[in-house]
């Protein structure tokens, strides 16, 4: 007889770059696991729901949360190093642009409904961290949305639906109710807690303990409240 499913909720945000690592991961545990299947499913985040519209330059942006640039190099540093481990590559270069990410959230929820919510988080990820395009601009947004088959009046007026915009808060509120302060944090289950973007193992260990309630804390993650990533 088929086991049910096993249940992955993966609350994340798009401006995260371990939340890039924990998904890779993610998936490196899941072409391992050889038990139940399991389902993923993704849910909006914002690290920074005050970013304006027209987006921050890098140096402007890493000031801003740490003040001092010479901070910021040892955790770029370690950030490269995991991603090139996981086949990522971030590329934090001075055409990099930090912008706000309700608008993809949108997008990405109503690709949920179209069943490619996986394929498109991936691609604005890569588009974000690797190839710095700024996923503020409606062309460029509409250019990676035009991948998926959809024409830029669809993709621009899901942009400007607000009952839309309405649902991704309200989800992101209800995470924030539940204890979710950084990502990304994965819930198995809807019992078994995984916070930052553990190792392979970890979730592997994870899916075959499910009567379990430890909340996994000492992943790397963003964190909302420092700006710490």
């Amino acid at each position: 007889m088929q086991k049910e499913a096993i249940k992955v909720d993966v609350v994340s945000d798009v401006a995260c770059p371990w939340c890039y690592v924990g998904k890779r991961r993610l998936e490196s545990a899941l072409k391992q696991w050889k038990g139940t299947p399991v389902e993923v499913t993704w849910h909006p985040y914002q690290l920074d729901p005050n970013m304006p519209a027209e987006g921050l330059d890098r140096n402007t942006y890493l000031t801003n949360k740490f003040g001092d640039m010479e901070r910021v190099k040892p955790m770029t540093d370690r950030l490269v190093e995991a991603g090139e481990e996981e086949g990522i590559t971030f590329n934090f270069g001075d055409k990099w642009l930090a912008v706000n990410t309700l608008p993809l959230h949108q997008l990405l929820h109503v690709a949920g409904e179209e069943g490619f919510r996986d394929q498109l988080k991936e691609r604005f990820l890569k588009a974000y961290f690797d190839e710095n395009l700024h996923l503020n601009k409606p062309e460029v947004i509409a250019s990676i949305m035009a991948e998926f088959g959809w024409n830029a009046e669809k993709t621009a007026q899901i942009v400007a639906d607000e009952n839309i915009a309405y649902a991704v808060k309200q989800e992101i509120a209800h995470y924030q109710q539940l204890g979710v302060s950084g990502v990304p944090f994965f819930i198995i289950n809807d019992k078994y807690g995984i916070s930052g973007a553990q190792p392979a193992s970890v979730f592997l260990e994870a899916f075959t303990k499910l009567s379990s309630i430890e909340v996994i804390s000492e992943g790397d993650s963003c964190d909302p409240e420092t700006g710490l990533c």
